[in-house]
């Protein structure tokens, strides 16, 4: 959304609406861009509800927040805006609706297919996606080809056809700058921690269950009982609670495994860009994705990089060719992996250039902004 924002300024007026309880990161990049905001008071739930009663809270939470969402947006000429929420299309499906009968041009983003769900709930689903999917002036965007296959028979076959892929993707004079940004690697190791001669292998995101942080644990446990010369960061927007912190004390890792936190690291993405520098590989060890941004930018800056089969990541990652691919959730292969990359050079400067070269070629946001840029207009003129 901010690489569409950054190239869609030249061509329109840009508001961004958010939820009152905004993690501060965001406000921070749209104060970057100049680009005003507006808040809701009101915001969904994405925590676990393991019982009928947490249930029906959330959904009467979402249902609050959608129709605070609808109330605010009536205040602007629809007919003549575009509005791309960040919205479920097959559960927020009446508040698409309903914007569609004020002749709104209504776009969402989809990073992942939907999530597995009983044989009635898919076909809920599945009859709500294909409802929406005819309303005038209402797109998806898939951000991999993973997630637009797995949408075939879901939408109408028409909308499906004309569904434009735009790809999470970096930007290339960010990351140019993040690799030529002046940066004493050995006085920031020493600021975080880190050894000055251990090779390090980075992970970058939130860490929760599935971004595979267990696994990544175990994997660097393991390494740790064969080669005391590899380190471990993680690089994440929260401190753990108790539990998790209690948790990975138990992997007995040392001062061979650092947490983070980004705003440690700097606020700017020039500081946290450049951070990747301290590293010497990246590894991603998650179970659910659709094509992470942290990963194309640990590729683009030069990171040889591990991550999981699954999903939209063997879009970037050719196995042994721009990165190495393993199963998701086995330890073992992650560990024999980041052997191999810390003990065989040539395959690391293999992986280096071809993985930078890669995502800098097929993944540059400019590109994929202007895909959307062009969408919005063709929605516009169509009316």
């Amino acid at each position: 959304m901010l690489a569409i924002m950054k190239e869609a300024k030249a061509d329109f007026d840009i508001v961004v609406i958010l939820p009152r309880d905004t993690m501060p990161d965001i406000l921070f990049f749209l104060d970057q861009l100049n680009i005003p905001h507006e808040f809701l008071n009101d915001s969904i739930d994405i925590s676990q509800a393991p019982g009928l009663a947490q249930k029906l809270k959330r959904q009467w939470r979402r249902i609050r927040a959608e129709y605070g969402s609808f109330k605010h947006l009536r205040k602007y000429d629809l007919s003549k805006s575009i509005l791309h929420i960040d919205a479920p299309p097959w559960q927020s499906w009446i508040l698409l609706t309903a914007l569609a009968l004020r002749k709104a041009h209504v776009f969402t983003t989809m990073h992942n297919f939907m999530p597995r769900a009983s044989k009635l709930r898919e076909l809920i689903w599945r009859i709500r996606l294909q409802f929406v999917s005819r309303l005038p002036s209402f797109h998806i965007f898939p951000s991999n080809h993973d997630t637009r296959n797995k949408l075939k028979g879901w939408v109408s076959d028409e909308f499906w056809r004309e569904m434009d892929v735009t790809y999470t993707a970096v930007d290339p004079k960010e990351i140019e700058a993040a690799l030529t940004a002046p940066l004493d690697v050995a006085a920031v190791r020493k600021k975080f921690g880190l050894h000055p001669d251990k090779f390090i292998f980075l992970c970058v995101g939130q860490f929760v269950d599935r971004k595979g942080r267990w696994v990544f644990l175990d994997a660097a446990s393991r390494v740790k009982k064969t080669d005391s010369d590899i380190s471990f960061v993680w690089l994440t927007p929260q401190t753990p609670n108790s539990v998790d912190l209690a948790r990975i004390d138990s992997y007995e890792l040392g001062d061979s495994f650092r947490l983070v936190l980004s705003e440690s690291v700097g606020k700017s993405r020039n500081e946290v860009l450049s951070f990747f520098r301290v590293a010497d590989g990246f590894a991603l060890a998650s179970f659910i994705e659709g094509l992470p941004i942290a990963l194309l930018e640990a590729m683009a800056l030069g990171l040889p990089s591990i991550s999981t089969n699954i999903n939209a990541i063997p879009e970037a990652i050719k196995h042994l060719e721009t990165g190495i691919l393993i199963e998701a959730g086995d330890a073992a292969a992650l560990a024999e992996s980041f052997l191999l990359v810390k003990n065989d050079s040539a395959l690391r400067e293999k992986l280096s250039k071809n993985g930078r070269d890669f995502v800098l070629k097929n993944f540059d946001e400019r590109k994929v902004a202007q895909i959307a840029i062009d969408s919005y207009a063709r929605s516009l003129a169509s009316r």
